[in-house]
């Protein structure tokens, strides 16, 4: 640490990464505070020996170099606290604190690093629900109970999605989504031994099923029944958690949403449900070029379309499924996707942006989405996103670690729809007028190609829900450019010239 940096660091004024105290001979008592609360966060700068006026909206009038008296003594006063009961864990190494001259004076620089999260939470006092801190754009504050103990869950190294959840078995099993994930792992997994296992021992083989040794009881984990419970099993024992998916691009008028995804008792909320029915949805609207494989088959994936589906999966696996009022919601806009997940950052945005590591709180659902071609474990999941999108001109993601609501958000800038970019066919835009959206254009583009789509296969196509998909039919039939020749079943479509 030199003068330069001390100062551009001043100048940036940032309350969440540094603390100012005067400190003229003694260590404040405060500091063990903001220790804990840096530790707890995403680590960040003590500086003894400068004052802050806080009232002052001037970054650069705000500070004044005071400097202390014997920034020896001090240090020493520091060492001999940190290593003492004071405080749960020393984090710091010799080279986190040292002494700088700034303006003829002396101050003592004490850098703390962001706890590593098996160590976390760093507490005070021995009482880690009165002394646990964190730190927002305030100051210091007394973490509550829940961030306590998620702080707690997330230092467990075997994740948080391996415990027995007692009473519940196969019975709160939804059949259907188990039935659908064996068969994408058969697709996947062709001769995997576990094909030929009954459901409950393919269960406990994925991690969805457990048995504790030592007092006999059994059930599901928390993977098992996040994964493949029946909804109402799922909401009588995780009342706190939902699932959100919302599409508001292509909004017309007053419109809100014009597609949502919630608990609406149309569909068993589960995660693997809801993975496999929004992932479409969201990246209907992304770019496809037309490309052929060897054989005449069409392949239209390209590493955008992946990198949403790895940031999905990233969305899921690192979902604190028991934190209070925590949402997964996926949010769909003409200009972005937005994937939020409850639960803080286990790892520094640095590491996560440089790969190679990997600690997701939901390593059994990680692996259930693994073995079915989903996300990665070795920690190159975000930057395959990153790569993926600098191969366009779309814009550069954030990853958001949202402390004020323990939320993380990570926003992918995508082109505004163009017709081309749907499966609309050539002519298209100039025979559908302005103001119809561009899924109404592609479901007329479906139509033209193939008279006889049914809309079911309409709904596989555009990734929407069979109700936006007659929504959109009832507004082509109004504008007179389809009409309905026979009956639902055995009839077919005709566009009007």
């Amino acid at each position: 640490m030199d003068e330069k940096t001390i100062r551009e660091t001043l100048l940036k004024g940032e309350r969440v990464t540094l603390e100012c105290k005067k400190a003229k001979a003694e260590v404040p008592k405060s500091v063990w505070q903001t220790y804990s609360a840096f530790a707890n966060t995403i680590g960040g700068l003590i500086l003894l020996g400068v004052d802050e006026d806080l009232q002052e909206k001037d970054v650069s009038k705000r500070f004044q170099i005071i400097g202390v008296y014997e920034p020896r003594k001090i240090i020493t006063d520091f060492w001999n606290t940190l290593n003492s009961d004071k405080v749960n864990e020393n984090i710091l190494v010799d080279s986190d604190v040292e002494v700088v001259n700034m303006d003829g004076a002396q101050i003592v620089c004490i850098h703390v690093p962001q706890a590593d999260w098996r160590a976390k939470p760093i507490y005070l006092n021995g009482n880690v629900y009165k002394g646990t801190y964190r730190r927002n754009n305030e100051g210091d504050y007394h973490c509550t109970e829940a961030q306590v103990k998620a702080m707690i869950r997330d230092s467990n190294a075997d994740g948080n999605d391996s415990i027995l959840i007692e009473y519940y078995g196969m019975d709160d099993i939804d059949p259907d989504s188990l039935r659908q994930y064996r068969t994408e792992f058969r697709q996947e997994n062709s001769t995997h031994v576990w094909n030929r296992v009954d459901d409950k021992t393919f269960l406990r083989n994925l991690g969805g099923y457990t048995e504790d040794r030592q007092t006999g009881k059994e059930g599901l984990t928390l993977a098992g029944l996040m994964m493949f419970g029946k909804g109402l099993a799922i909401r009588d024992r995780f009342a706190n958690f939902r699932m959100d998916y919302l599409d508001m691009s292509h909004l017309v008028g007053d419109e809100r949403y014009h597609d949502r995804l919630t608990y609406d008792g149309l569909w068993e909320n589960n995660l693997y449900q809801f993975f496999r029915i929004v992932s479409p949805k969201v990246q209907f609207d992304l770019p496809r070029p037309f490309k052929l494989e060897k054989g005449g088959k069409r392949n239209d994936d390209t590493p955008q379309h992946e990198a949403v589906r790895e940031a999905f999966t990233n969305a899921i696996i690192h979902c604190d499924l028991m934190m209070d009022a925590g949402i997964l919601r996926i949010e769909k806009h003409d200009d972005r996707l937005c994937f939020r997940n409850p639960g803080l950052l286990k790892l520094p945005v640095e590491t996560i942006y440089r790969g190679g590591n990997s600690k997701a709180r939901n390593p059994k659902i990680q692996n259930m989405l693994r073995m079915i071609g989903f996300g990665e474990n070795v920690g190159s999941g975000f930057p395959k996103i990153i790569a993926a999108w600098k191969e366009t001109n779309w814009g550069e993601p954030q990853l958001l670690n949202k402390l004020d609501v323990d939320e993380v958000e990570l926003i992918l800038p995508v082109p505004s729809p163009k017709s081309n970019s749907t499966g609309v066919s050539e002519g298209v835009s100039n025979r559908v007028p302005n103001g119809v959206s561009d899924t109404a254009k592609a479901i007329y583009s479906h139509i033209q190609a193939d008279p006889n789509i049914s809309r079911n296969e309409l709904v596989n196509l555009t990734g929407i829900s069979l109700k936006n998909v007659q929504k959109h039919i009832n507004r082509l039939k109004e504008l007179g450019l389809i009409r309905r020749i026979g009956s639902t079943r055995f009839g077919y479509w005709e566009i009007i010239e």
